[in-house]
Order: structure tokens, then C-alpha cells, then sequence
């Protein structure tokens, strides 16, 4: 009996000693943290960001012929760029070359069309070198071309598999590799990749699809009103459909406004700030590079909490798919 009691003391003084810890560390990084903010928030408000001009500079996009391939266009012409745009659909690329013309704010500025297959090496990097020479030096490459199918692993044809390879990531790739060596030489240049919120998480429906590199800027936007985002939904499962609706639908505008904003800022990760894309833009931040003190500690205090958040989100989403299951099998039963 007496030994028991003993216990009971220690784990008693064990617990109360812990709580003083926990108790004396919070406070601690309170009187740490509060002072660090201050200097991140006059530092942040201090120093003007200085936003870089696209005047005169030559932008290529690839997937340039619709969505938000063609809204960065619009508005890198809008403030002064030479444009070049790529795809395959040479009809698409004249009306989207006609429509961009439009938006020129100076009779010398020149807008471009390439119909080229962006998964072929050879004909990509003989087109940038050519455009190098015709248009200018490129200093902005906007990758858009890209595309989803949507279905279970088990599901996807070999040709499904290779056409989301060859597009999405040999058709990022390619084109960055052919310019790389240019920016390298020059020291200067932004290469942009336009993948997805899905890029940074698993999510049902788009098992083939989430597989994007990174890149100076990686914009994230949510579902996008575009002609790919139309065919997207043809081939969506009802639990992808569903789990959709969360983050909303936006705009190629909007999209483009912000990638280019963010472009120009020096930023790393591009998105339209809802809920869903901020929790999940500071959730997957890991080694990716900081902007500013202030990011830095925001991220820092918010990722613990955020988790839950998250959590709360994988729940639903589970819930949504174990759901369309049991509505599936039962007219089975």
C-alpha cells in the first residue's frame, strides 16, 4: 500500500513539474516570438518591394491558345511585354494571337505564335532558339500547357499514362531545359509552372495527374473555368466532383493577375488566398524558400494548427469517398 501511495506522489509531482515546463516554454517563446514579429512587421512595411517591368521584355507561354495560357498573355501585353505564345492547335493560336494583339499598349511591341508539340524536344528547343533571335531575349517562360484525366490508378490506359507524362511534366520540362542555359548566361530570366492545388496532395480522382516539379514560382490555383477544366469534369468520379466544390471555381483572370503579380514580386508559391489554398500552400511549405521574416514566422506558429484544420479536411474527404462507395455497392447487394 505505502509503495503504491509513493507512486501516486511521483506520478503526482511528475505531472506538475511537466505542466511547469510546458507553463515556463510557452512564455518563453511568447517573449520571443512578440518582439520578432514587431521587426518582421516594420521591416515588411519599411523596405518598398520593388515590382519588376515587363516593359519591352519578351514572355513565352506555352498552352498560350486557351484559359489561363491565354489570360497571361493578355495582361503581359497589357504592360508593355513582347508575347509569344505555344500550342498545337494552330486555329486556336491565330484567335488568341488576334485577341492578345489587342491588349498591346505600344505599336512595337510584337506578339508571336508557335504551333509546336511542347512533349518533342527538338522541336521546342529549336523554336526558342529561333524566337531568341526573331523576337528577343526571353526573360519570362510561363508554363500552362498542361491537362488532367481524372479516374482510379487501376483505371488509366498506357496511352491516358503517356499523354499526362508527356504533357504535363515533359511538356514543363522540355522547355525549361531548352532555356535554362540561356538565363544561366544571361543571370536573369523567371520561369513560372502552373500546376494545381492538387500538385501538393494526394487526392482521389487525380492519382496520375499530381506530379508537377518545382520551380521558382509555383502557382496553385484552385479549379479554373477553362476549356481543360471542361474536360476535366468529363471524366471526373462523383467522389472527385464532390470534393471539388470545396475550393471553389475561379477565373483565368484572376489566376493569370496573380501569377504574374507573384511572378514579378519574387515570390515562391502563386495562389488565390481563400482558406483552402492558404492552409494548404503553409501545410506543404517544407524547404521551400520564405519571402519575407513575417512568412517565415507565420508559418511557423500557424503549422501546428493548421494540421488539425487539415485533418478536419481529410476526414471529409473520406467521408465523401467511403459514402459514394456504399452508394455504389448497394444496388450490388
Amino acid at each position: 500500500m505505502i509503495a503504491v501511495k509513493v507512486r501516486r506522489l511521483r506520478l503526482v509531482k511528475l505531472r506538475r513539474d511537466l505542466l511547469r515546463i510546458i507553463q515556463i516554454t510557452l512564455k518563453m517563446l511568447i517573449l520571443f516570438l512578440i518582439p520578432l514579429v514587431i521587426v518582421a512587421v516594420i521591416l515588411k512595411y519599411a523596405r518598398k518591394s520593388k515590382k519588376t517591368s515587363l516593359k519591352g521584355r519578351h514572355v513565352v507561354v506555352t498552352g498560350g491558345s486557351s484559359g489561363i495560357g491565354k489570360a497571361v498573355p493578355i495582361l503581359a501585353a497589357n504592360q508593355g511585354a513582347h508575347v509569344t505564345i505555344l500550342a498545337r492547335n494552330i486555329d486556336r493560336l491565330i484567335d488568341a494571337q488576334e485577341e492578345i494583339k489587342q491588349y498591346c499598349i505600344d505599336e512595337e511591341q510584337m506578339i508571336s505564335k508557335v504551333s509546336v508539340d511542347v512533349a518533342n524536344y527538338e522541336d521546342v528547343e529549336n523554336n526558342l532558339c529561333e524566337l531568341e533571335e526573331t523576337v528577343g531575349p526571353i526573360y519570362m517562360l510561363v508554363n500552362c500547357a498542361g491537362q488532367a484525366i481524372c479516374g482510379r490508378v487501376e483505371d488509366f490506359t498506357e496511352q491516358q499514362i503517356k499523354t499526362l507524362i508527356d504533357t504535363n511534366f515533359l511538356g514543363t520540362l522540355y522547355p525549361i531545359k531548352a532555356i535554362i542555359p540561356k538565363f544561366k548566361l544571361r543571370k536573369e530570366g523567371i520561369i513560372v509552372l502552373t500546376a494545381s492545388q492538387v500538385a501538393l496532395m494526394g487526392m482521389y480522382g487525380y492519382s496520375v495527374y499530381s506530379g508537377h516539379i518545382i520551380s521558382p514560382l509555383l502557382s496553385l490555383p484552385a479549379d479554373t473555368d477553362t476549356p481543360g477544366y471542361e474536360l476535366e469534369n468529363k471524366t471526373k468520379p462523383e467522389e472527385t466532383k464532390l470534393i471539388s466544390t470545396v475550393g471553389g471555381l475561379k477565373s483565368p483572370e484572376e489566376v493569370a493577375k496573380k501569377l504574374l503579380d507573384d511572378a514579378l514580386n519574387g515570390k515562391f508559391f502563386s495562389y488565390i488566398p481563400t482558406l483552402e489554398c492558404f492552409v494548404l500552400t503553409t501545410l506543404c511549405v517544407g524547404m521551400s524558400p520564405f519571402g519575407s521574416l513575417l512568412e517565415l514566422l507565420i508559418q511557423v506558429v500557424l503549422l501546428g494548427p493548421l494540421r488539425l484544420v487539415a485533418a478536419f479536411y481529410i476526414m471529409s474527404f473520406d467521408r465523401i469517398v467511403k459514402k459514394c462507395y456504399i452508394k455504389r455497392e448497394k444496388p450490388n447487394k
